[in-house]
């Protein structure tokens, strides 16, 4: 007589996790977005916005930065000593350079800052019309359960922020050596971008809970999104379409893991 077949329970379903390989396509979906006449228009108010910042920081920061950077390298005496070093050995004197050394100090810390600027703005105003405008084009199904959005947006934005510009400048005299001032610079935009972003690319649709584990579950690939834009952040004409640009793709690449995160607990339910 033969045994019946066992059946065995059906099994839970494996997390499924958007992973590095949702990143190309969040960026080829964001390409695409920001060709629309919407989109395009998006990106003037973060442009303006930290043209402006940079215009009055030059008119009403930079001379006061300059007198002060160079009375503090005037009465710095390792730099003394240095000077009087390089002048016994009949090479140059730091005074000839000291202009051009504050002047690009007083750039290099002023330009970050009408960036961040910008990026702050566009996190704040901006990113609400760019996660409509994706939602309804790609998930209109998914629904908005986030609370206190603006006030999450804009606390996030602000801490962030006064972190990039603090941290920015104190490490600063890693520029002295190019190539690490570059990976600091890369490392810093890294950070801005992937924690601004990350945040109000979801958080009007995803609860705390939710948050949470999208963070801990793609912190690489949001990670990995911002050190892309870090990069081309490097060229200064994208300044003009890179807060769009990486509000776009951060929202795309965030609903579709919110999506298919609530795909997984409807499966489980």
């Amino acid at each position: 007589m033969k045994q019946p077949h066992s059946v065995s329970p059906p099994q839970a379903p494996r997390a499924v996790s958007v992973g590095l390989s949702g990143v190309g396509q969040a960026f080829w979906r964001a390409l695409v977005s920001q060709v629309h006449p919407r989109m395009l228009f998006a990106l003037l108010m973060p442009f303006l916005i930290m043209l402006v910042g940079a215009i009055l920081l030059m008119l009403f920061a930079l001379s006061p930065l300059k007198t002060w950077l160079n009375q503090m390298l005037s009465e710095t005496s390792a730099l003394i000593a240095a000077n009087e070093w390089l002048v016994s050995k009949g090479l140059f004197s730091l005074e000839g350079i000291q202009s051009s050394l504050v002047f690009f100090i007083v750039l290099m810390v002023l330009l970050p800052i009408s960036g961040i600027l910008g990026l702050t703005v566009a996190a704040i105003f901006v990113m609400p019309l760019v996660v409509t405008h994706v939602s309804r084009q790609h998930f209109p199904a998914l629904a908005l359960q986030g609370q206190n959005a603006l006030v999450v947006s804009v606390w996030n934005a602000v801490w962030v922020s006064v972190v990039f510009v603090l941290g920015w400048i104190l490490t600063l005299p890693f520029w002295l050596f190019p190539p690490l001032g570059l990976l600091v610079s890369l490392l810093w935009w890294t950070f801005a971008f992937s924690r601004i972003m990350r945040i109000d690319a979801i958080v009007e649709h995803a609860t705390t809970q939710e948050r949470m584990m999208l963070i801990e579950r793609h912190g690489t690939g949001f990670w990995t999104i911002g050190m892309c834009c870090a990069v081309i952040n490097l060229v200064p004409p994208a300044w003009i379409f890179l807060p769009v640009f990486s509000g776009l793709v951060y929202t795309h690449y965030g609903l579709d893991a919110l999506q298919r995160l609530r795909a997984e607990k409807t499966l489980d339910l």
